[in-house]
Formats: structure tokens, C-alpha cells, sequence
């Protein structure tokens, strides 16, 4: 009986490329269930078994990386079940009605009004008058985001894009904001003077899926120009603001590429990653600043060569990540610090992440505040937090017009030192295309 359903079904039932991996498993643990059972084999690409291993598994799934590659029937397969699944699949998971997701992010600058995004449906509110307010300026202001949410039949499935959405917006608005904004966390338990308590913020959000978006408040949020906003000083009681161009920011951020979007979503988690383990370790704090340029950093190609030391067969990458990151920095945020500043950053990063140094914070006990290597670790610090947001909102916001400025400042200036007079015009665009690769 299953050597005829193999041959009837095709052997890799995954036919739909736009189908999220983990929306897939949900809806295969809804219709299916079981335990699941995996192989871990590192010679092979894993396996998930699904409801379990042997006799009972109805279908495999085969993963490269994160990614699902294949999905085939195994010997409990049932062709009136999966044709069931596939139609869901077209119908309520690949489409479905718009809605409005909720829950609760936290800013850096108080939240006391309300902005909406014409275009791109996203709402910022604040929290509900029985929310405890924090007694200071700076801290974990709650406030309430709303989104827009294809919605399902399954509401598991429904709510995990509820989540997801409520992340990648959190961590994109961390970028865009001044004050930052940030997710509550994963629930842990510490210490609070003498009591042992839970970290959580666990209000009542109901409902946290809706129709429309909600009421906006009485007062909006004040709207500053661009280049205004990126002025304004540190905290200044004033609360939060947002910029002119929030609303075009997020609908440039939903219109990446996959391939785009995934690697912008890297570098947003490692940017907030690097504000939330300050307080653990500057040394993790930087290398995750870096972690967020590289994210957006296109490879260089590798050829093979002979070591002129030890005469050994190696390979060489150009450009290297050094030059990658420099260059990066040079393109999505031109001015200071100096070039040579940046060096030292990397610099700075490769000690620390190769363990060779750790930042003077992480290895002394201050007695008289941070000696002048200290200092200067520090400042180098604020410098590339200040760097990398900029360059990751220049990147989301004019990427090619950043990149083009660049290449033509390449290759004049390598025009220029090969001697060449004014009235030729033969500038080397491979090599400037080359030295900063989209």
C-alpha cells in the first residue's frame, strides 16, 4: 500500500516556497501531533519525524540549517489528511484576512500620546491609566503597539505571527527611535532587595487581536523633521518623539526582500543585543555592535593561494571582514569618527571576541573611575553605538543612493592616484564595485 502511495505523491511535498518554516510545523503539530522525534546526524542534513520515528510517521522533514529543504511521506502517510493540509495551506495560511495584533513593548522616554502610521498601519499608544507609571524619566516605559496581522483560522498559528510581527517591529523601532525600545525578555527571576521574584509585566491586554486598530489618545505624539531629530539631546523629560518619516521608515522595512529582511533583522537583534548585556559585559556589548555591521556586510569572494612564510596552500578572502566592516561604516555613515578611528574599533572587537582582552569595566573593580586606556574603551563604545544606528537606518532608508556615493568616491580617488589627467575618463567602476559589494 505505501510503495504505491510513493509512487503516486511526489517525493518532496513542500511545493510552496513562500511557506514560513515555523508556520509549517505549526499546522503540521495541530493536524498531526505526536511527540516528534529528530535526527541530529552532523554528516547529514537533520531529519524531524513526524508524529515519531518507525511505523506510525506519516511525514518527514528534512532541514538545512534553519531552513525546511524537503518534506516527504513516510510509511503512516495519508493522501486524504495531506490533501486536507495542503488546502489549508492555500486557503488560511498562505492568505487570509488583515487584523490588528497588540501587546506591550517598553521605550526609553515616556510615552504619552498616540501616532499612527497612515501607510503602514502601525500604532503606538499609550498604556492604559491603571498601568503604574515609572517614578523616573529614563527606564522601561510600557506603552502599547499595534500592527497589522494577516490572520488565519488557527489561532495558534495567528498568534505566533502576533508574536513574531510584535519582535521584528520592536527591534526595528529600537533603530528608529531615540530612547530605544525593547522587548520585555524572556521571564527569569532575580533578586530585589531581600526577595527572590519573577522579572515580568504581565497587565491584562485584551483582546490582543483585533479588527481595527484601536482609538487613538487624545494627544499625539510631537513629529520632528529628520535631521532635527537626530539633535536632539539625550534625555530631556520630554518624552518621546518621533520623526517626520516614521511611517515610510517601517513600509521601506516591510518591503525588503526576504533575503534583506533577514539579514536587517539580524542586525536589529544584535543592536538591541548589545544594549540589554551592557550591564553583564561592555566587552559582549561591543562585539554585538559589530556583530550588526556584519550582519549587512556581503562576503568577499575566496581564492586559493600559497603561503609566502610556510609555503602551505591557503585561501584568501577579498575583501576581508576588516575591510568589510570599514567600509560599511565609510558608506551607511560617512564623517567622524576618522577612518583609523574604525580601525581601532575592529580592532578592539577581534581582541575580544579571540580572547585576547577584555574591556577594563569587565576586568577591574573601579575605584577612582576608568583609567585613560579605560576611557577610551568606553568612548569607543558610545562611538560605534552611535555609528551603527546610523548606519542601519541609512541602509533601510537610501541604501543605493549611500552606495553609489560611495563607489564614485572609490573610483575617482583610485583614478586619481593612477595618475590619470582630467580629460580621461576610463575610472576603474569594477574595482569600486568591487571594494564596497551591495
Amino acid at each position: 500500500m505505501y510503495s504505491n502511495l510513493c509512487t503516486q505523491m511526489p517525493k518532496n511535498l513542500l511545493i510552496w516556497p513562500n511557506l514560513k518554516p515555523t508556520e509549517l510545523m505549526i499546522l503540521l503539530h495541530e493536524r498531526m501531533g505526536g511527540t516528534w522525534q529528530a535526527n541530529l546526524s552532523e554528516r547529514k542534513p537533520c531529519k524531524l519525524y513526524i508524529p515519531m520515528f518507525g511505523p506510525t510517521c506519516r511525514v518527514v522533514l528534512e532541514f538545512n540549517g534553519p531552513k525546511i529543504v524537503a518534506m516527504e511521506p513516510d510509511q503512516a502517510f495519508d493522501p486524504t489528511q495531506w490533501e486536507q493540509i495542503s488546502s489549508e495551506i492555500e486557503n488560511s495560511v498562505l492568505k487570509g484576512p488583515t487584523g490588528v495584533g497588540r501587546e506591550y513593548s517598553f521605550c526609553g522616554r515616556r510615552v504619552t500620546g498616540s501616532w499612527r502610521g497612515k501607510l503602514s498601519g502601525v500604532q503606538i499608544l499609550p498604556p492604559p491609566s491603571e498601568i503604574p507609571n515609572v517614578p523616573t524619566t529614563s527606564g522601561d516605559h510600557p506603552f502599547i503597539l499595534e500592527f497589522p496581522l494577516t490572520k488565519s483560522h488557527l489561532y495558534p498559528l495567528t498568534n505566533h505571527r502576533r508574536l513574531r510581527n510584535h519582535r521584528d517591529l520592536t527591534l526595528l523601532l529600537n533603530i528608529l527611535l531615540a530612547g530605544g525600545v525593547r522587548l520585555m525578555g524572556r521571564s527569569t527571576h532575580c533578586w530585589a532587595g531581600t526577595e527572590w521574584v519573577q522579572q515580568c509585566f504581565s497587565p491584562a491586554l485584551n483582546p490582543y487581536i483585533t479588527d481595527t486598530l484601536s482609538a487613538p489618545a487624545a494627544n499625539e505624539l510631537a513629529e520632528l523633521e529628520p535631521e532635527d531629530y537626530d539633535k536632539m539631546p539625550g534625555d530631556d523629560g520630554m518624552g518621546l518623539r518621533v520623526p517626520s518619516d516614521l511611517d515610510q521608515s517601517v513600509c521601506l522595512y516591510e518591503a525588503l526582500s526576504d533575503s534583506n529582511r533577514e539579514k536587517f533583522d539580524r542586525a536589529a537583534f544584535w543592536f538591541s543585543t548589545s544594549f540589554r548585556i551592557w550591564h553583564i559585559s561592555v566587552s559582549a556589548a561591543l562585539a554585538a555592535l559589530v556583530a550588526a555591521i556584519e550582519s549587512l556586510t556581503t562576503s568577499g569572494n575566496i581564492h586559493h593561494f600559497n603561503c609566502p612564510v610556510c609555503g602551505g596552500g591557503t585561501d584568501h578572502r577579498v575583501p576581508g571582514p576588516t575591510k568589510l566592516f570599514k567600509n560599511f561604516l565609510a558608506t551607511y555613515a560617512p564623517g567622524a569618527p576618522l577612518a583609523r578611528d574604525r580601525a581601532d574599533m575592529y580592532d578592539l572587537r577581534s581582541n575580544l571576541v579571540h580572547g585576547q582582552h577584555l574591556m577594563e569595566l569587565d576586568r577591574e573593580i573601579p575605584i577612582m573611575g576608568w583609567t585613560p586606556p579605560g576611557f577610551k574603551e568606553g568612548q569607543q563604545y558610545y562611538d560605534l553605538w552611535s555609528l551603527t544606528r546610523t548606519a542601519l537606518r541609512n541602509w533601510l532608508k537610501n541604501r543605493s543612493y549611500y552606495l553609489q556615493q560611495a563607489r564614485e568616491e572609490c573610483a575617482y580617488f583610485h583614478w586619481i592616484k593612477r595618475g590619470r589627467p582630467l580629460w580621461e575618463a576610463d575610472i576603474d567602476w569594477a574595482l569600486a564595485e568591487q571594494e564596497f559589494p551591495a
